[in-house]
């Protein structure tokens, strides 16, 4: 019998362990001190507290999707390891409902995200005839819109990615208006210069939105107003 749950637990490990990286469903089976346990069907994953997207509220036995973050060895059985809260599940969920990322015309350079709040994406074609924002959002919004759906409602900015930092910042402070920018490369630094009425917009909600697109692009932002600049 030993050896039998053995061969089980081999062959769970090794089915999962090549799934790292997929979205999975699965039916929520009990929680634990906040953790959920999810039931994969032919194997138990857990869905860790600080994996879980805040405010989103799962019940025993509803259905969920989720990333497999990891896939861990241990004594009594394989541990899978799902997340709700990290950006790659926001770019499979894409992935999934954008064919042409899924074909590789549009690829998803860089995201960033606040979980359960607001996240940006940055995308790029490698067709010319495909405008990579347009197929993200999809008809009327349509595909833009069953992400956001699955994510409770979370805000997302697409963006075009552009090689060129300063055009990449503008693009990524969306939707605020940009009037300049100032590079200091050495310091990996940007000067970002609004319209008076624009600065509110470009730092967003407790400063959401410079935040995430500093880590989107990569670059520190420093935003000032035009009256600031001209003083």
């Amino acid at each position: 019998i030993q050896e039998v749950r053995g061969a089980e637990r081999q062959n769970v490990f090794d089915e999962y362990k090549d799934r790292k990286g997929e979205i999975v469903h699965g039916t929520v089976r009990r929680i634990e001190k906040g953790n959920l346990i999810v039931d994969l069907g032919r194997a138990e994953a857990i869905l860790p507290r600080k994996e879980q997207v805040p405010r989103e509220m799962f019940r025993v036995n509803e259905r969920i999707r989720a990333y497999v973050q990891d896939v861990l060895k241990e004594s009594k059985g394989p541990q899978i390891v799902l997340s709700r809260a990290c950006t790659e599940f926001l770019a499979k969920l894409f992935e999934q409902e954008v064919p042409e990322i899924y074909e590789g015309i549009v690829r998803i350079e860089a995201a960033a995200r606040e979980p359960g709040a607001r996240s940006k994406i940055a995308v790029v074609s490698k067709d010319s005839d495909v405008d990579p924002v347009g197929a993200c959002v999809g008809m009327r919004g349509s595909r833009v819109q069953a992400v956001v759906n699955e994510l409770q409602g979370e805000k997302i900015d697409i963006i075009q990615w552009s090689p060129d930092v300063a055009t990449f910042v503008v693009n990524a402070l969306a939707p605020a208006e940009v009037a300049k920018v100032v590079l200091d490369e050495e310091a990996e630094r940007i000067e970002v210069v609004v319209p008076d009425d624009q600065l509110s917009l470009a730092i967003g909600r407790r400063g959401q939105n410079v935040r995430l697109a500093s880590q989107l692009t990569g670059w520190d932002i420093d935003i000032m107003t035009e009256a600031e600049e001209s003083e």
